[in-house]
């Protein structure tokens, strides 16, 4: 994955073949704190999402998310290198409560750009901004998206006092009245 300063990105992944990558509560949890460690350092999370059987991750590359490793043969991006080492001891995690082996998630992680601030073309990060909260009753797990609690909806609607995303770059960026998220039609769609 390639990505440029002040750009925002929607990433996403699900399990190999469709399957489930969370089994039970306490892998969603376990999952965020993973984010926190790999992912949270290299850029701001703008929003997300987990699903049970896959994830969506709306963030903000800053100056930290384009440096590159340089210990590895290779120079790889450290944004990248956090969602493989994310997903790679995840995944063995996983594997060894469900007393399963293999792949669990698929190989390439997507990251499509939403909002390319050298591009006069449209800015499609709202809209995945709302995506992402939807996808919860879009499949039928929740009737609402503040019942879904693996999602950042809860954090912007003022149910919880999440840190993982940042709030204030996401309204700045997105110009969301974050302060009324419920009401705000975004949502509503």
């Amino acid at each position: 994955m390639n990505f440029v300063k002040n750009n925002v990105y929607h990433i996403y992944n699900r399990g190999n073949n469709k399957q489930s990558i969370f089994f039970k509560e306490r892998n969603y949890i376990y999952f965020l704190n993973k984010v926190r460690k790999h992912i949270f350092p290299h850029c701001d999370i703008l929003a997300y999402v987990l699903m049970p059987n896959h994830f969506h991750f709306l963030i903000h590359a800053n100056e930290r998310t384009e440096l590159k490793e340089e210990n590895k043969a290779i120079p790889v991006n450290v944004l990248s290198e956090g969602f493989r080492s994310l997903l790679s001891s995840y995944s063995r995690a996983i594997n060894k409560q469900e007393n399963r082996t293999g792949n669990l998630i698929q190989q390439n992680t997507k990251s499509k750009c939403v909002l390319d601030i050298g591009s006069t073309e449209g800015n499609y990060a709202e809209v995945c901004f709302s995506y992402i909260h939807q996808n919860p009753v879009r499949a039928g797990l929740s009737d609402k998206e503040e019942n879904w609690h693996y999602s950042s909806y809860r954090d912007y609607a003022g149910f919880r006092n999440g840190t993982l995303c940042n709030k204030d770059l996401t309204n700045k960026l997105l110009g969301l009245n974050i302060g009324n998220v419920r009401e705000n039609k975004t949502f509503n769609d």
